[in-house]
Protein backbone atom coordinates (compact mmCIF):
# COMPACT_ATOMS: atom_id res chain seq x y z
CA UNK A 1 0.00 0.00 0.00
CA UNK A 2 1.09 3.71 -0.83
CA UNK A 3 3.10 5.68 1.94
CA UNK A 4 0.02 8.45 1.26
CA UNK A 5 -2.94 5.87 1.69
CA UNK A 6 -5.72 7.47 3.65
CA UNK A 7 -6.29 4.32 5.55
CA UNK A 8 -3.25 4.74 7.56
CA UNK A 9 -5.41 8.37 9.28
CA UNK A 10 -4.14 11.11 10.16
CA UNK A 11 -2.06 9.57 12.94
CA UNK A 12 0.08 8.33 10.89
CA UNK A 13 0.09 11.40 8.17
CA UNK A 14 0.66 14.14 11.54
CA UNK A 15 3.79 11.54 13.12
CA UNK A 16 5.18 11.75 9.19
CA UNK A 17 5.19 15.35 8.77
CA UNK A 18 7.85 16.91 10.43
CA UNK A 19 7.75 19.71 13.15
CA UNK A 20 8.35 23.73 11.62
CA UNK A 21 11.27 23.71 13.38
CA UNK A 22 13.27 20.95 12.32
CA UNK A 23 11.88 22.10 8.86
CA UNK A 24 13.45 25.30 9.28
CA UNK A 25 16.47 23.68 10.88
CA UNK A 26 17.22 21.80 7.83
CA UNK A 27 16.03 24.43 5.69
CA UNK A 28 18.92 27.35 7.15
CA UNK A 29 22.43 24.78 5.63
CA UNK A 30 21.05 23.82 2.41
CA UNK A 31 20.15 27.76 1.81
CA UNK A 32 23.81 28.06 3.01
CA UNK A 33 24.99 25.38 0.56
CA UNK A 34 22.81 26.85 -2.02
CA UNK A 35 23.77 30.59 -1.98
CA UNK A 36 27.81 29.61 -1.75
CA UNK A 37 27.59 26.85 -4.84
CA UNK A 38 25.11 27.33 -7.24
CA UNK A 39 23.69 23.80 -8.63
CA UNK A 40 24.63 22.77 -12.73
CA UNK A 41 21.53 23.01 -14.19
CA UNK A 42 19.78 19.92 -14.29
CA UNK A 43 19.24 17.41 -17.15
CA UNK A 44 16.48 15.54 -17.65
CA UNK A 45 17.52 11.47 -17.69
CA UNK A 46 15.59 8.17 -17.78
CA UNK A 47 15.83 6.96 -14.36
CA UNK A 48 17.55 4.19 -13.66
CA UNK A 49 17.16 1.51 -11.18
CA UNK A 50 19.46 2.13 -8.63
CA UNK A 51 19.34 5.60 -8.35
CA UNK A 52 15.40 5.04 -7.54
CA UNK A 53 15.95 2.63 -4.92
CA UNK A 54 18.60 4.90 -3.17
CA UNK A 55 16.45 8.08 -3.53
CA UNK A 56 13.74 5.77 -1.69
CA UNK A 57 15.84 4.63 0.51
CA UNK A 58 16.59 8.15 1.25
CA UNK A 59 13.30 8.95 1.66
CA UNK A 60 12.66 6.51 4.08
CA UNK A 61 16.17 7.01 6.12
CA UNK A 62 15.15 11.23 6.77
CA UNK A 63 11.48 9.83 7.61
CA UNK A 64 12.67 7.50 10.31
CA UNK A 65 15.08 10.33 11.26
CA UNK A 66 12.81 13.16 12.02
CA UNK A 67 10.19 10.73 13.59
CA UNK A 68 12.80 9.48 15.75
CA UNK A 69 13.33 12.98 16.91
CA UNK A 70 9.89 13.58 17.66
CA UNK A 71 9.81 10.51 19.57
CA UNK A 72 6.23 9.63 18.24
CA UNK A 73 6.71 6.46 16.42
CA UNK A 74 6.98 3.03 17.49
CA UNK A 75 8.49 0.03 16.58
CA UNK A 76 5.03 -1.89 15.05
CA UNK A 77 4.77 1.50 13.37
CA UNK A 78 8.53 1.56 11.98
CA UNK A 79 8.24 -2.16 10.44
CA UNK A 80 4.65 -1.54 8.70
CA UNK A 81 6.72 2.05 7.26
CA UNK A 82 9.67 -0.64 5.59
CA UNK A 83 6.97 -2.69 4.51
CA UNK A 84 4.91 0.33 2.54
CA UNK A 85 8.37 1.36 1.67
CA UNK A 86 9.50 -1.54 -0.40
CA UNK A 87 6.10 -2.16 -2.03
CA UNK A 88 6.34 1.77 -3.15
CA UNK A 89 10.15 1.09 -4.84
CA UNK A 90 8.51 -1.98 -6.74
CA UNK A 91 6.10 -0.29 -7.90
CA UNK A 92 8.00 2.84 -8.70
CA UNK A 93 9.74 0.27 -10.62
CA UNK A 94 7.19 -0.85 -12.41
CA UNK A 95 6.26 2.44 -14.22
CA UNK A 96 6.64 3.38 -18.00
CA UNK A 97 9.93 5.31 -18.12
CA UNK A 98 11.67 2.06 -17.25
CA UNK A 99 9.61 -0.28 -19.88
CA UNK A 100 11.25 2.49 -22.91
CA UNK A 101 14.53 3.03 -21.55
CA UNK A 102 14.96 -1.15 -21.32
CA UNK A 103 13.88 -1.61 -24.78
CA UNK A 104 16.03 1.35 -26.39
CA UNK A 105 19.13 -0.68 -24.48
CA UNK A 106 17.80 -3.97 -25.56
CA UNK A 107 17.45 -2.12 -29.14
CA UNK A 108 21.25 -0.92 -28.95
CA UNK A 109 22.97 -3.96 -28.09
CA UNK A 110 21.21 -6.10 -31.03
CA UNK A 111 22.69 -3.75 -33.27
CA UNK A 112 26.35 -3.59 -30.97
CA UNK A 113 25.79 -7.07 -31.60
CA UNK A 114 25.59 -7.32 -35.16
CA UNK A 115 28.34 -4.89 -35.57
CA UNK A 116 30.75 -6.92 -33.41
CA UNK A 117 29.64 -10.28 -35.53
CA UNK A 118 30.36 -8.06 -38.44
CA UNK A 119 33.90 -7.09 -37.48
CA UNK A 120 34.94 -10.62 -36.12
CA UNK A 121 34.02 -11.84 -39.55
CA UNK A 122 36.04 -9.23 -41.07
CA UNK A 123 39.27 -9.95 -38.89
CA UNK A 124 38.96 -13.85 -38.91
CA UNK A 125 39.50 -13.02 -43.02
CA UNK A 126 42.23 -10.85 -42.21
CA UNK A 127 43.61 -13.12 -39.82
CA UNK A 128 43.18 -16.26 -42.99
CA UNK A 129 44.39 -14.23 -45.60
CA UNK A 130 47.95 -12.87 -43.55
CA UNK A 131 48.26 -16.59 -42.33
CA UNK A 132 47.78 -17.76 -46.22
CA UNK A 133 50.62 -14.73 -46.94
CA UNK A 134 52.72 -15.78 -44.61
CA UNK A 135 53.10 -19.65 -45.72
CA UNK A 136 53.78 -18.51 -49.23
CA UNK A 137 56.15 -15.74 -48.09
CA UNK A 138 58.01 -18.54 -45.93
CA UNK A 139 57.95 -21.33 -48.81
CA UNK A 140 59.61 -18.71 -51.45
CA UNK A 141 62.10 -18.17 -48.80
CA UNK A 142 62.97 -21.98 -48.87
CA UNK A 143 63.10 -21.97 -52.57
CA UNK A 144 65.24 -18.74 -52.46
CA UNK A 145 67.43 -20.49 -49.69
CA UNK A 146 67.93 -23.49 -51.82
CA UNK A 147 69.10 -21.67 -54.92
CA UNK A 148 71.34 -19.66 -53.18
CA UNK A 149 72.96 -22.88 -51.51
CA UNK A 150 73.82 -23.93 -55.33
CA UNK A 151 75.64 -21.10 -55.69
CA UNK A 152 79.63 -20.49 -55.03
CA UNK A 153 79.05 -19.19 -51.28
CA UNK A 154 82.38 -17.62 -50.66
CA UNK A 155 82.41 -14.95 -53.85
CA UNK A 156 83.71 -12.12 -52.92
CA UNK A 157 83.38 -8.23 -53.59
CA UNK A 158 85.02 -6.30 -56.32
CA UNK A 159 87.06 -3.27 -54.67
CA UNK A 160 86.31 0.40 -56.34
CA UNK A 161 89.76 -0.04 -58.13
CA UNK A 162 88.94 -3.24 -59.52
CA UNK A 163 85.49 -2.11 -60.74
CA UNK A 164 87.29 1.35 -62.17
CA UNK A 165 89.78 -0.78 -64.14
CA UNK A 166 86.91 -3.16 -65.04
CA UNK A 167 85.12 -0.19 -66.55
CA UNK A 168 88.16 1.07 -68.88
CA UNK A 169 89.01 -2.70 -70.13
CA UNK A 170 85.59 -3.84 -70.82
CA UNK A 171 86.79 -7.46 -70.50
CA UNK A 172 86.10 -10.50 -68.38
CA UNK A 173 88.75 -12.46 -67.28
CA UNK A 174 88.71 -15.97 -66.43
CA UNK A 175 90.07 -17.21 -63.20
CA UNK A 176 92.49 -20.26 -63.04
CA UNK A 177 90.90 -23.35 -62.02
CA UNK A 178 91.83 -23.48 -58.62
CA UNK A 179 90.54 -20.01 -57.83
CA UNK A 180 87.56 -19.93 -56.27
CA UNK A 181 86.41 -16.58 -55.40
CA UNK A 182 84.51 -14.01 -57.57
CA UNK A 183 83.60 -10.40 -57.99
CA UNK A 184 80.41 -11.18 -58.17
CA UNK A 185 79.44 -7.57 -60.04
CA UNK A 186 80.23 -8.24 -63.28
CA UNK A 187 77.23 -8.35 -66.42
CA UNK A 188 78.70 -11.92 -67.19
CA UNK A 189 81.33 -13.97 -65.18
CA UNK A 190 82.79 -16.49 -67.06
CA UNK A 191 83.57 -18.12 -63.57
CA UNK A 192 79.95 -18.01 -62.16
CA UNK A 193 78.42 -18.92 -65.83
CA UNK A 194 81.60 -21.58 -67.12
CA UNK A 195 82.93 -22.14 -63.95
CA UNK A 196 84.85 -24.99 -63.89
CA UNK A 197 82.85 -27.27 -61.28
CA UNK A 198 79.63 -27.48 -59.99
CA UNK A 199 79.17 -26.93 -55.96
CA UNK A 200 79.56 -29.82 -54.10
CA UNK A 201 81.40 -32.21 -57.15
CA UNK A 202 84.43 -33.65 -56.20
CA UNK A 203 87.80 -33.61 -57.99
CA UNK A 204 88.35 -37.30 -59.30
CA UNK A 205 89.62 -37.92 -62.78
CA UNK A 206 88.92 -40.92 -64.72
CA UNK A 207 91.62 -42.83 -66.57
CA UNK A 208 89.17 -42.50 -69.92
CA UNK A 209 89.20 -38.47 -69.56
CA UNK A 210 92.61 -37.19 -69.71
CA UNK A 211 93.48 -33.39 -69.92
CA UNK A 212 92.70 -29.88 -67.96
CA UNK A 213 90.75 -27.28 -69.23
CA UNK A 214 91.80 -24.75 -71.16
CA UNK A 215 91.53 -21.41 -69.69
CA UNK A 216 89.80 -18.80 -72.29
CA UNK A 217 88.20 -15.20 -71.60
CA UNK A 218 85.38 -13.16 -72.41
CA UNK A 219 84.44 -9.89 -73.72
CA UNK A 220 82.47 -7.57 -75.11
CA UNK A 221 82.51 -6.13 -78.66
CA UNK A 222 82.00 -7.07 -82.20
CA UNK A 223 84.13 -9.36 -84.06
CA UNK A 224 87.01 -8.85 -81.42
CA UNK A 225 87.44 -4.96 -83.06
CA UNK A 226 88.39 -2.56 -80.09
CA UNK A 227 86.16 -0.58 -81.69
CA UNK A 228 84.32 1.67 -79.15
CA UNK A 229 80.86 -0.27 -79.59
CA UNK A 230 82.28 -2.89 -76.63
CA UNK A 231 81.05 -0.67 -73.62
CA UNK A 232 79.41 -1.40 -70.67
CA UNK A 233 76.05 0.34 -69.66
CA UNK A 234 76.55 3.54 -67.56
CA UNK A 235 73.72 5.46 -66.53
CA UNK A 236 74.26 9.27 -65.58
CA UNK A 237 72.62 10.83 -62.98
CA UNK A 238 73.65 14.44 -63.70
CA UNK A 239 71.18 17.42 -62.82
CA UNK A 240 69.17 15.15 -60.98
CA UNK A 241 68.08 13.25 -64.68
CA UNK A 242 68.22 10.00 -65.21
CA UNK A 243 70.35 9.16 -68.89
CA UNK A 244 71.55 5.83 -70.70
CA UNK A 245 75.02 7.54 -71.24
CA UNK A 246 76.39 4.20 -73.43
CA UNK A 247 74.70 1.01 -74.40
CA UNK A 248 76.91 -1.64 -75.37
CA UNK A 249 75.52 -3.93 -78.31
CA UNK A 250 76.06 -6.76 -75.88
CA UNK A 251 77.68 -9.28 -78.04
CA UNK A 252 79.83 -11.44 -75.97
CA UNK A 253 82.92 -12.71 -77.56
CA UNK A 254 85.35 -16.12 -76.31
CA UNK A 255 88.64 -15.82 -76.89
CA UNK A 256 91.38 -19.07 -76.02
CA UNK A 257 94.07 -18.29 -73.51
CA UNK A 258 95.19 -22.03 -73.71
CA UNK A 259 94.44 -24.41 -76.62
CA UNK A 260 91.43 -26.64 -75.99
CA UNK A 261 92.32 -30.07 -75.07
CA UNK A 262 89.34 -32.02 -75.48
CA UNK A 263 86.39 -31.73 -77.33
CA UNK A 264 82.51 -34.13 -77.03
CA UNK A 265 80.83 -34.85 -79.84
CA UNK A 266 76.89 -35.40 -79.25
CA UNK A 267 75.41 -36.84 -82.24
CA UNK A 268 71.99 -37.69 -83.75
CA UNK A 269 70.84 -41.68 -83.38
CA UNK A 270 69.98 -43.57 -86.23
CA UNK A 271 71.60 -41.24 -89.29
CA UNK A 272 74.06 -42.71 -91.66
CA UNK A 273 75.11 -39.44 -92.67
CA UNK A 274 75.74 -38.39 -89.03
CA UNK A 275 77.26 -41.47 -88.48
CA UNK A 276 79.98 -41.29 -91.40
CA UNK A 277 80.61 -37.02 -90.87
CA UNK A 278 81.07 -38.00 -86.98
CA UNK A 279 84.10 -40.67 -87.94
CA UNK A 280 85.53 -38.16 -90.27
CA UNK A 281 85.62 -35.29 -88.19
CA UNK A 282 86.69 -37.25 -85.62
CA UNK A 283 90.13 -38.73 -87.43
CA UNK A 284 90.46 -34.92 -88.73
CA UNK A 285 90.65 -33.00 -85.27
CA UNK A 286 92.69 -36.19 -84.00
CA UNK A 287 95.62 -36.09 -86.37
CA UNK A 288 95.68 -32.10 -87.45
CA UNK A 289 94.79 -30.73 -84.19
CA UNK A 290 95.95 -33.46 -81.73
CA UNK A 291 92.65 -33.13 -79.43
CA UNK A 292 91.25 -35.57 -77.37
CA UNK A 293 87.42 -36.58 -78.72
CA UNK A 294 85.24 -38.14 -76.11
CA UNK A 295 82.15 -39.72 -77.53
CA UNK A 296 78.82 -41.16 -75.73
CA UNK A 297 79.10 -44.84 -74.80
CA UNK A 298 76.65 -46.25 -77.61
CA UNK A 299 78.54 -44.18 -80.29
CA UNK A 300 81.55 -45.53 -78.81
CA UNK A 301 80.51 -48.80 -80.09
CA UNK A 302 79.50 -47.65 -83.41
CA UNK A 303 82.96 -46.70 -84.75
CA UNK A 304 84.38 -49.13 -83.28
CA UNK A 305 82.55 -51.30 -85.79
CA UNK A 306 83.65 -49.62 -88.62
CA UNK A 307 87.08 -50.56 -88.14
CA UNK A 308 88.19 -47.40 -86.61
CA UNK A 309 91.11 -46.98 -84.77
CA UNK A 310 89.94 -47.67 -80.87
CA UNK A 311 92.59 -44.57 -79.70
CA UNK A 312 90.88 -42.34 -81.50
CA UNK A 313 88.00 -41.64 -79.08
CA UNK A 314 87.58 -41.86 -75.38
CA UNK A 315 84.01 -42.30 -73.16
CA UNK A 316 82.65 -42.90 -69.68
CA UNK A 317 81.46 -45.86 -67.89
CA UNK A 318 78.83 -44.33 -65.33
CA UNK A 319 76.83 -41.45 -64.22
CA UNK A 320 79.38 -40.78 -62.00
CA UNK A 321 81.62 -39.66 -65.09
CA UNK A 322 78.71 -37.88 -66.74
CA UNK A 323 78.40 -35.40 -63.59
CA UNK A 324 82.56 -34.85 -64.39
CA UNK A 325 82.24 -33.84 -67.69
CA UNK A 326 82.25 -30.42 -67.18
CA UNK A 327 86.08 -30.46 -65.60
CA UNK A 328 87.30 -32.51 -69.12
CA UNK A 329 85.37 -31.08 -71.73
CA UNK A 330 86.54 -27.87 -73.29
CA UNK A 331 84.18 -27.78 -76.31
CA UNK A 332 81.01 -29.58 -77.49
CA UNK A 333 80.40 -30.24 -81.44
CA UNK A 334 76.63 -31.71 -82.07
CA UNK A 335 75.86 -33.33 -84.99
CA UNK A 336 72.09 -33.17 -85.82
CA UNK A 337 68.99 -30.49 -85.14
CA UNK A 338 67.84 -28.83 -82.22
CA UNK A 339 67.19 -31.98 -80.03
CA UNK A 340 70.56 -33.23 -80.08
CA UNK A 341 71.45 -29.43 -78.56
CA UNK A 342 68.67 -29.79 -76.04
CA UNK A 343 69.89 -33.36 -75.46
CA UNK A 344 73.74 -32.33 -75.28
CA UNK A 345 72.98 -29.38 -72.50
CA UNK A 346 70.69 -32.27 -70.47
CA UNK A 347 74.11 -33.92 -69.76
CA UNK A 348 75.29 -30.89 -68.02
CA UNK A 349 73.94 -30.25 -64.56
CA UNK A 350 75.92 -27.57 -63.88
CA UNK A 351 78.26 -25.47 -65.89
CA UNK A 352 78.33 -26.19 -69.69
CA UNK A 353 81.03 -26.49 -72.08
CA UNK A 354 80.85 -24.13 -75.67
CA UNK A 355 78.32 -25.97 -77.62
CA UNK A 356 79.34 -25.65 -81.60
CA UNK A 357 76.31 -26.83 -83.26
CA UNK A 358 76.08 -28.38 -86.98
CA UNK A 359 73.15 -28.11 -88.82
CA UNK A 360 71.94 -31.77 -89.73
CA UNK A 361 68.31 -31.27 -88.54
CA UNK A 362 65.24 -29.96 -89.70
CA UNK A 363 64.55 -26.27 -88.55
CA UNK A 364 67.91 -25.61 -86.75
CA UNK A 365 67.53 -22.67 -85.00
CA UNK A 366 70.17 -23.09 -82.72
CA UNK A 367 72.49 -24.87 -85.52
CA UNK A 368 73.90 -22.22 -87.01
CA UNK A 369 77.30 -24.14 -88.38
CA UNK A 370 76.77 -26.00 -92.17
CA UNK A 371 78.65 -29.40 -92.02
CA UNK A 372 79.67 -29.19 -95.40
CA UNK A 373 82.32 -26.23 -94.16
CA UNK A 374 83.16 -28.19 -90.56
CA UNK A 375 86.95 -28.14 -91.10
CA UNK A 376 86.71 -24.20 -91.51
CA UNK A 377 84.18 -23.84 -88.88
CA UNK A 378 86.27 -25.45 -85.99
CA UNK A 379 89.29 -24.00 -86.90
CA UNK A 380 87.90 -20.27 -86.25
CA UNK A 381 86.42 -21.73 -83.57
CA UNK A 382 89.60 -23.35 -82.24
CA UNK A 383 91.70 -20.26 -82.79
CA UNK A 384 88.81 -17.82 -82.05
CA UNK A 385 87.79 -15.01 -80.73
CA UNK A 386 84.28 -15.81 -81.56
CA UNK A 387 81.12 -14.87 -80.68
CA UNK A 388 78.80 -16.74 -78.43
CA UNK A 389 75.18 -16.49 -77.40
CA UNK A 390 74.29 -17.59 -73.80
CA UNK A 391 71.10 -19.13 -73.74
CA UNK A 392 69.06 -18.94 -70.28
CA UNK A 393 67.91 -22.56 -68.70
CA UNK A 394 65.00 -23.31 -66.56
CA UNK A 395 65.56 -24.68 -63.09
CA UNK A 396 62.45 -26.79 -62.03
CA UNK A 397 61.54 -28.26 -58.92
CA UNK A 398 58.71 -30.49 -58.41
CA UNK A 399 57.11 -30.13 -54.70
CA UNK A 400 54.45 -33.29 -53.50
CA UNK A 401 52.02 -32.29 -51.11
CA UNK A 402 53.02 -35.17 -48.96
CA UNK A 403 56.52 -33.31 -48.55
CA UNK A 404 57.13 -32.01 -44.66
CA UNK A 405 58.39 -28.79 -46.20
CA UNK A 406 59.75 -27.18 -48.95
CA UNK A 407 63.33 -28.46 -48.78
CA UNK A 408 61.87 -32.25 -49.46
CA UNK A 409 62.12 -31.56 -53.17
CA UNK A 410 62.94 -33.87 -56.21
CA UNK A 411 66.23 -33.75 -58.03
CA UNK A 412 66.48 -30.09 -59.87
CA UNK A 413 65.69 -30.73 -63.86
CA UNK A 414 67.11 -28.26 -66.39
CA UNK A 415 65.57 -27.08 -69.59
CA UNK A 416 66.57 -25.27 -72.47
CA UNK A 417 63.66 -24.91 -74.12
CA UNK A 418 60.31 -25.44 -72.52
CA UNK A 419 58.35 -26.57 -69.33
CA UNK A 420 54.81 -27.74 -70.21
CA UNK A 421 51.71 -28.97 -67.99
CA UNK A 422 48.99 -30.04 -69.22
CA UNK A 423 46.05 -32.19 -68.65
CA UNK A 424 47.40 -35.62 -69.82
CA UNK A 425 45.18 -37.94 -71.33
CA UNK A 426 42.42 -36.50 -68.82
CA UNK A 427 38.68 -35.33 -70.37
CA UNK A 428 38.58 -31.84 -67.98
CA UNK A 429 40.30 -28.94 -68.09
CA UNK A 430 43.40 -27.95 -66.73
CA UNK A 431 43.19 -25.99 -63.77
CA UNK A 432 46.58 -24.41 -61.81
CA UNK A 433 47.34 -21.50 -59.83
CA UNK A 434 50.11 -19.53 -60.62
CA UNK A 435 52.06 -17.13 -58.98
CA UNK A 436 54.84 -14.87 -59.32
CA UNK A 437 57.18 -14.21 -56.35
CA UNK A 438 54.61 -13.82 -53.50
CA UNK A 439 52.08 -12.20 -56.02
CA UNK A 440 49.08 -14.17 -57.62
CA UNK A 441 49.10 -14.12 -61.70
CA UNK A 442 46.06 -15.77 -62.77
CA UNK A 443 44.44 -19.37 -62.75
CA UNK A 444 44.35 -21.38 -65.94
CA UNK A 445 41.74 -23.07 -67.53
CA UNK A 446 42.35 -24.83 -70.63
CA UNK A 447 44.95 -27.55 -71.77
CA UNK A 448 47.92 -25.94 -70.37
CA UNK A 449 50.29 -23.99 -69.69
CA UNK A 450 54.08 -23.20 -71.53
CA UNK A 451 57.09 -21.67 -69.38
CA UNK A 452 59.60 -20.87 -71.46
CA UNK A 453 62.94 -19.24 -72.15
CA UNK A 454 63.83 -16.88 -74.74
CA UNK A 455 65.60 -19.71 -76.67
CA UNK A 456 62.52 -21.83 -76.67
CA UNK A 457 60.02 -18.97 -78.12
CA UNK A 458 60.24 -20.27 -81.26
CA UNK A 459 59.09 -23.87 -80.10
CA UNK A 460 56.25 -24.75 -78.64
CA UNK A 461 55.62 -21.76 -77.19
CA UNK A 462 55.20 -20.22 -80.15
CA UNK A 463 52.56 -22.25 -81.85
CA UNK A 464 50.24 -21.61 -79.01
CA UNK A 465 50.68 -17.78 -79.86
CA UNK A 466 53.66 -16.69 -77.77
CA UNK A 467 56.08 -14.12 -79.40
CA UNK A 468 59.56 -14.98 -81.21
CA UNK A 469 61.75 -13.39 -78.56
CA UNK A 470 65.50 -12.44 -79.02
CA UNK A 471 67.66 -16.07 -77.61
CA UNK A 472 69.89 -12.71 -75.37
CA UNK A 473 66.79 -10.70 -73.99
CA UNK A 474 66.95 -12.16 -70.25
CA UNK A 475 63.15 -12.96 -69.69
CA UNK A 476 60.34 -16.28 -69.24
CA UNK A 477 57.84 -16.89 -71.41
CA UNK A 478 54.82 -17.40 -69.69
CA UNK A 479 51.79 -18.61 -72.35
CA UNK A 480 48.53 -20.53 -72.34
CA UNK A 481 47.70 -23.72 -74.26
CA UNK A 482 44.22 -22.83 -75.80
CA UNK A 483 42.86 -20.83 -72.72
CA UNK A 484 39.14 -21.14 -72.07
CA UNK A 485 38.82 -17.51 -72.10
CA UNK A 486 38.96 -14.72 -74.88
CA UNK A 487 41.18 -12.40 -72.64
CA UNK A 488 44.26 -14.26 -71.95
CA UNK A 489 46.81 -13.48 -73.57
CA UNK A 490 50.90 -14.20 -73.43
CA UNK A 491 53.06 -12.98 -70.96
CA UNK A 492 56.59 -11.89 -70.75
CA UNK A 493 58.13 -11.49 -67.34
CA UNK A 494 61.87 -10.58 -66.14
CA UNK A 495 64.07 -13.23 -65.76
CA UNK A 496 65.16 -12.95 -62.17
CA UNK A 497 61.04 -13.83 -60.98
CA UNK A 498 60.40 -16.98 -59.17
CA UNK A 499 57.02 -18.52 -61.18
CA UNK A 500 54.94 -21.18 -58.66
CA UNK A 501 52.51 -23.73 -60.33
CA UNK A 502 50.51 -25.66 -58.12
CA UNK A 503 47.12 -27.64 -59.04
CA UNK A 504 44.82 -26.54 -56.22
CA UNK A 505 42.97 -28.98 -54.18
CA UNK A 506 39.68 -28.56 -55.77
CA UNK A 507 40.90 -29.66 -59.05
CA UNK A 508 39.06 -32.46 -60.81
CA UNK A 509 41.75 -34.20 -62.55
CA UNK A 510 45.74 -34.31 -62.01
CA UNK A 511 48.25 -32.59 -64.42
CA UNK A 512 51.37 -33.86 -66.11
CA UNK A 513 54.77 -31.55 -66.89
CA UNK A 514 56.98 -32.41 -68.96
CA UNK A 515 60.93 -30.95 -69.62
CA UNK A 516 61.76 -30.19 -73.00
CA UNK A 517 59.50 -32.77 -74.36
CA UNK A 518 60.47 -35.69 -71.96
CA UNK A 519 60.50 -36.72 -68.12
CA UNK A 520 56.81 -36.63 -67.62
CA UNK A 521 56.05 -36.18 -64.31
CA UNK A 522 52.13 -36.39 -62.76
CA UNK A 523 51.09 -33.74 -60.82
CA UNK A 524 48.34 -34.53 -58.37
CA UNK A 525 46.02 -32.06 -56.59
CA UNK A 526 48.19 -29.99 -54.28
CA UNK A 527 51.74 -30.36 -56.11
CA UNK A 528 53.69 -27.61 -57.76
CA UNK A 529 55.97 -26.76 -59.53
CA UNK A 530 58.87 -24.42 -58.92
CA UNK A 531 60.82 -22.43 -62.06
CA UNK A 532 63.42 -20.06 -62.35
CA UNK A 533 66.65 -19.03 -64.22
CA UNK A 534 69.57 -21.57 -63.82
CA UNK A 535 72.49 -19.89 -63.00
CA UNK A 536 74.24 -21.83 -65.61
CA UNK A 537 73.44 -20.86 -69.46
CA UNK A 538 74.46 -22.79 -72.50
CA UNK A 539 76.74 -20.54 -74.67
CA UNK A 540 76.29 -21.60 -77.88
CA UNK A 541 78.77 -20.44 -80.91
CA UNK A 542 77.71 -17.95 -83.76
CA UNK A 543 78.40 -18.27 -87.43
CA UNK A 544 78.52 -14.75 -87.46
CA UNK A 545 76.87 -13.29 -84.21
CA UNK A 546 73.72 -13.27 -81.89
CA UNK A 547 71.54 -11.40 -83.87
CA UNK A 548 72.46 -12.05 -87.57
CA UNK A 549 71.78 -15.95 -86.47
CA UNK A 550 68.39 -15.67 -85.06
CA UNK A 551 67.30 -13.58 -88.12
CA UNK A 552 68.73 -15.84 -90.42
CA UNK A 553 66.81 -18.69 -88.31
CA UNK A 554 63.39 -17.62 -88.40
CA UNK A 555 63.56 -16.29 -92.17
CA UNK A 556 65.15 -19.75 -93.33
CA UNK A 557 63.11 -22.22 -90.88
CA UNK A 558 59.83 -20.57 -90.94
CA UNK A 559 59.67 -18.06 -93.98
CA UNK A 560 58.48 -15.07 -91.40
CA UNK A 561 56.94 -12.61 -93.26
CA UNK A 562 57.39 -14.22 -96.93
CA UNK A 563 54.44 -12.78 -99.45
CA UNK A 564 54.42 -10.92 -102.45
CA UNK A 565 55.71 -7.23 -102.71
CA UNK A 566 53.40 -5.23 -103.56
CA UNK A 567 53.59 -3.60 -107.36
CA UNK A 568 53.82 -0.10 -107.75
CA UNK A 569 50.50 2.15 -108.91
CA UNK A 570 51.76 2.78 -112.41
CA UNK A 571 51.49 -1.00 -112.82
CA UNK A 572 55.35 -1.45 -114.38
CA UNK A 573 57.35 -3.98 -113.45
Amino acid sequence: MPLGDPAHGPELQEQLSPSPEAVAQSAQPESRLRSLNPGPIPITAAPTSRSLLDKVSDQRDVIASHQSENGTISTVSSTVSSVESERATYEFLAQTPIKSTDAHLVEFSEAMRTVAKALRQVAEGKAAAQAEAAEWKRKYELETAQKQQSKMKDCGSCTDDNLEKLARQITLETPASDQTACCGNHEICSHEVLRDEVPGSSRRSSHKMVGRKASFKLSWGCNGNKNGQHKHDFVSFEKGDITTAERSNKQILLKWESQPQTVLFITKPNSNSVRVLCAEMVRWLKENKNINVLVEPWVSKELLTQDTDRNLVQTWDNDEETKMLHTKVDLVVTLGGDGTVLWAASLFKGPVPPVVAFAMGSLGFMTPFPSEQYRDCLDNVLKGPFSITLRNRLQCHVIRDAAKDELETEEPILVLNEVTIDRGISSYLTYLECYCDSSFVTCVQGDGLIISTTSGSTAYSLAAGGSMVHPQVPGILFTPICPHSLSFRPLILPEYVTLRIQVPYNSRGHAWASFDGKDRKQLAPGDALICSISPWPVPTACLVDSTTDFLRSIHEGLHWNLRKTQGPLDGSA
